[in-house]
């Protein structure tokens, strides 16, 4: 990760709390914190300003993944505990710096991290934010897992976890749709044109016309393709090839846009809790 020096002495003030945006950090605090990321100091007569030691150290982490490390914890909610202060309004005042930079700061579950902006493009609203269903709560999971393993490079693990997207979205839909839903054997294709046909999006009904037809089986090729890059490049199986943040990307775009389609014409509504 490498920043600018403005945004470095942006990220400093944060640091240091001396913004009063963040919490404070006296000079021990500080060497113990930067300590912990290969620094070898101590704080005796004669140490520099606080701020002009934070930026030193920031400087030195410049351009290595340390520097995304430290961020992540001073924006760890534990860090905020007790203190009368926002890290929604700290984030928001760094990421004014960060935008240049191509990152920002983020809500991840309780916390708030680095990432990449336009790491992933298509954004996709948990039709149940509240709900504490099992189901509901694995599908957040994936949606936020295959976001994050992306920013992390981890782009064979953002294929997995875009797959596991769609077939708990498929598995979860299914149940909503028949009662009765026949054994699930692990065959995502199979799995799909089940849902497909209560649905009545069967790409192969002859009523459906030309147009709408070549959609539909442009989400059936999604489902397919998630399933063969699955077993080609992800992290489940031995790789035939390595996977890149395209492919990465591809995949995890490709899944949300086909999970917020089948949420959005399922006829059962999906309410909190349920």
């Amino acid at each position: 990760m490498k920043i600018a020096r403005k945004t470095l002495a942006e990220l400093a003030k944060i640091v240091t709390g001396d913004t009063k945006l963040s919490p404070y950090r006296s000079g021990p605090i500080l060497v113990q914190l930067f300590n912990s990321y290969g620094g070898n100091d101590f704080y005796e007569q004669g140490f520099p300003s606080r701020g002009k030691y934070t930026e030193e150290k920031l400087l030195m982490l410049n351009e290595t993944s340390s520097l995304r490390k430290l961020i992540d914890e001073i924006f760890d909610a534990r860090e905020w505990i007790g203190k009368d202060l926002d890290p929604k309004v700290a984030s928001a005042q760094l990421n004014k710096f960060l935008k240049f930079d191509g990152y920002e700061i983020v809500r991840d579950g309780d916390h708030f991290k680095v990432r990449e902006t336009g790491a992933v493009a298509v954004h996709f609203d948990m039709p149940f934010p509240q709900s504490q269903d099992v189901n509901h709560v694995f599908i957040e999971e994936q949606v936020r897992k295959c976001d994050k393993k992306i920013d992390e490079g981890d782009f064979g693990g953002a294929i997995t976890n875009a797959r596991s997207l769609v077939e708990a979205v498929l598995l979860k839909t299914e149940k909503q749709l028949c009662p009765t839903p026949p054994q699930y054997d692990g065959d995502l294709i199979k799995l799909n044109k089940r849902v497909q046909a209560l649905l009545n999006l069967d790409p192969a009904r002859k009523e459906i016309g030309d147009t709408l037809r070549q959609v539909l089986s442009g989400l059936t090729s999604v489902v397919n393709g998630l399933a063969g890059m699955r077993n080609k490049m992800s992290d489940a199986h031995a790789a035939d090839y390595k996977a890149s943040k395209h492919h990465a990307k591809l995949a995890v775009n490709s899944a949300k846009t086909f999970v917020d389609f089948i949420f959005t014409v399922t006829p059962i509504r999906n309410e909190r809790g349920n």
